[in-house]
């Protein structure tokens, strides 16, 4: 086996895992890697509910921290996204330790605001891809192969393609950078080319998304903006009058920042991976 990883250690910084996510993804987890099969370890957090959540905040972060600090695991993957991950940034990130700048993390949708704030402390190893609840999509087995190519043998197959022309790329849901913009979780995208995707907005919301994104001085300094898919939008009364490319080219036009065409990301089973930084190290 070429890849760096061995053992996964699945948390839910966000919301709770549907318990038989967890049989699926290590059956196939076997049946991909029958010879040197990598260990899918389910947090016991993940299956924890408060609220909306996996678990308070507390539990949520003590979960995160403890994987992340551990020696014996070579990755850290987000178990599902919906909401919460940002409430943990602050109680995090003091206690990690350099075991955790070791590893690979993998995740998107809400898990962007953990991402982005990692990537700002310097962490080399993070990307934008399917998290374990991608196996009850409608083809989520192959999202999940695609997650594991990514973490067990940092397979260039599993990459969104224009990542070959892009020296340093990031992605994140545009909600969840929206969110953090502005505040000490964003990170410097300075050079990098941004793709950014939603689901389940009505245009007017990503248009507004996109006019706060890009109206930040530090995204102004990106290389360009890639779209990913935005799914399910709800209709709008009145109708907005636009597409998500139509406005998306706008507000490029608009804030100077160039625009570069689509990403194969979004919030479905299609999902490809897009590691931050430079992807090639």
């Amino acid at each position: 086996m070429s890849g760096e990883v061995r053992r996964v250690a699945v948390v839910a910084p966000a919301s709770r895992l549907s318990p038989e996510v967890i049989g699926r993804v290590q059956s196939l987890a076997t049946a991909l890697y029958p010879d040197h099969t990598p260990e899918i370890v389910f947090h016991r957090q993940c299956l924890a509910s408060s609220g909306h959540f996996a678990g308070d905040d507390a539990t949520r972060a003590a979960a995160f921290i403890e994987a992340a600090n551990d020696e014996a695991y070579d990755a850290v993957w987000f178990a599902r996204g919906g909401y919460g991950a940002g409430r943990l940034v602050e109680l995090i990130l003091p206690r990690l330790e350099d075991a955790a700048r070791r590893k690979a993390y993998l995740g998107y949708s809400d898990g962007g605001a953990l991402l982005g704030a990692l990537y700002r402390q310097g962490f080399q190893r993070l990307a934008h891809g399917p998290m374990a609840q991608d196996v009850l999509r409608d083809g989520g087995e192959a999202a999940i192969a695609r997650a594991l190519a990514w973490l067990v043998d940092r397979d260039p197959g599993a990459l969104e393609p224009s990542l070959r022309d892009s020296p340093k790329a990031a992605a994140f849901n545009m909600t969840i950078l929206g969110s953090i913009i502005g505040t000490p979780l964003q990170p410097d995208l300075e050079g990098h080319v941004l793709m950014l995707e939603e689901v389940s907005e009505p245009m007017y919301r990503i248009d507004r998304a996109l006019f706060h994104i890009t109206s930040n001085p530090e995204i102004r300094r990106v290389a360009g903006l890639r779209l990913g898919r935005c799914g399910a939008i709800p209709d709008n009364d009145p109708d907005f009058g636009g597409t998500e490319e139509e406005v998306a080219r706008f507000w490029c036009e608009r804030s100077g920042v160039p625009w570069l065409g689509r990403a194969d990301i979004g919030h479905d089973a299609d999902n490809k991976v897009v590691p931050f930084g430079d992807w090639r190290g």
